[in-house]
């Protein structure tokens, strides 16, 4: 495989082509790789006998013996192994491998899971594999994931891809995908890319890539819970979010002739049967306290730049709950959140503010938005939370109007209020 970037390649079955392509991103996954490349060698083995499969870790050099993990691990699908060079981190710079390697060994379909996936299955190599070999291009996973589980995807990712561009893809950040080799040609000709892109950005990127560009997109029931290593909401995500927020803003900013003209949303295609999952994934738990704490002493850190970023009637409003003394009793409303989402994005394109700062000024905010969800479902079982989650999308689309109006009425390098 030639221009790989200085990429460290091991092939030792001399893979020289495939049909079909299962990836697996990883950094320090020695303890969880060998679990999901067995099963994706039974899944491709089972439901694409009759293609050339191989199996790809793309590995940011791991010092913990990922990649030997990989390649000692039994399977009857040929493997290989690509790393970044020594020092080269970054999700994205990953993705940028497997790209390039589908594109060299002619793919035609991509199948990407996480290398710490407990619950996957050989289902999930099918489902998510099939529609790529007929009219889609993309595929985002469905599955039932607990109801504080995935809060970036739930509270940002979501319902901003959603109401900027139209299509409900309720997982753009899950990690499991599925994309078509002509697609993997596309991610590599794409002008925008940046170190936000190379890390935690990539899904995001890759999600809002395929819609944007007009591809066809599906969604694939998958059948099982998503069981990972769980993420506390309250915990240090600051690299993830800022990528992923980042990244949205400056896709917002590369599309934002196709989002203005996009009114409502619609459903995607879906790929496979909604059957009931009886399967309950495992708890996440959550700092509230964290989440509390973190909202008021941002508040108070970032009183100045908010200042800055929110009209005065949602700064006043919001300065109101930060002097709430019960974390327990603490909630605002969807709007509010959308238009503090809203406010945020036209501030970092407008650019007067430093961007790196202005994200990070966000955080306590979406504790905040977090908190206030775990307020208001604590009592709920996962399909009620979702059902609210449904709710809240819909105020997101209301409150478009507003996005549209201040995005064309604050030109860039003017703050709207000081």
């Amino acid at each position: 495989m030639e221009d790989a970037k200085k990429a460290i390649i091991k092939n030792p079955n001399n893979v020289t082509s495939a049909d079909i392509i299962v990836g697996i991103p990883s950094y320090n996954e020695a303890d969880n790789i060998a679990y999901p490349t067995d099963v994706a060698s039974r899944g491709l083995e089972e439901f694409f006998g009759g293609m050339k499969s191989v199996i790809i870790n793309v590995d940011n050099h791991s010092p913990d013996g990922t990649g030997e993990i990989f390649l000692k691990t039994p399977t009857k699908v040929p493997k290989v192994y690509i790393s970044t060079p020594p020092h080269v981190r970054g999700k994205g710079n990953n993705f940028r491998n497997l790209f390039r390697a589908a594109v060299e060994l002619g793919a035609k379909a991509i199948i990407v899971v996480d290398a710490d996936l407990k619950s996957i299955t050989p289902n999930w190599i099918r489902y998510l594999g099939e529609p790529l070999l007929g009219r889609f291009d993309y595929v985002t996973p469905i599955y039932v994931r607990h109801k504080y589980d995935g809060t970036i995807t739930n509270h940002i990712a979501y319902p901003m891809l959603r109401t900027l561009f139209g299509l409900r893809v309720r997982q753009p950040i899950g990690g499991d995908f599925g994309f078509s080799g002509r697609l993997a040609r596309a991610f590599l000709n794409e002008k925008l890319w940046n170190n936000k892109i190379a890390h935690f950005g990539i899904d995001i990127w890759m999600t809002t890539i395929a819609i944007a560009r007009q591809f066809n997109v599906c969604q694939a029931f998958l059948g099982t819970p998503k069981i990972h290593k769980p993420k506390d909401p309250a915990a240090d995500l600051t690299s993830m979010f800022t990528q992923v927020v980042s990244t949205i803003f400056d896709l917002m900013i590369e599309f934002e002739y196709l989002w203005m003209d996009t009114a409502n949303s619609r459903p995607s295609s879906i790929f496979g049967f909604g059957l009931g999952v009886d399967e309950k994934p495992p708890a996440v738990d959550v700092n509230t306290q964290a989440l509390f704490d973190s909202f008021k002493k941002g508040m108070e850190q970032h009183k100045e730049l908010c200042g800055k970023i929110l009209p005065l009637p949602d700064c006043t409003e919001i300065q109101k709950y930060a002097k709430i003394s019960n974390k327990d009793q603490f909630y605002y409303s969807s709007s509010l959140w959308a238009r503090i989402l809203f406010d945020f994005a036209i501030a970092y394109r407008n650019g007067e503010l430093d961007k790196d700062e202005l994200v990070e000024a966000l955080i306590p905010f979406y504790h905040s938005r977090v908190l206030s969800f775990v307020n208001k479902t604590r009592d709920s079982e996962i399909r009620e939370s979702e059902e609210y989650l449904e709710n809240i999308m819909r105020v997101f689309e209301k409150e478009k109007y507003y996005l549209i109006e201040r995005w064309q009425n604050t030109g860039n390098g003017r703050v709207f209020f000081k």
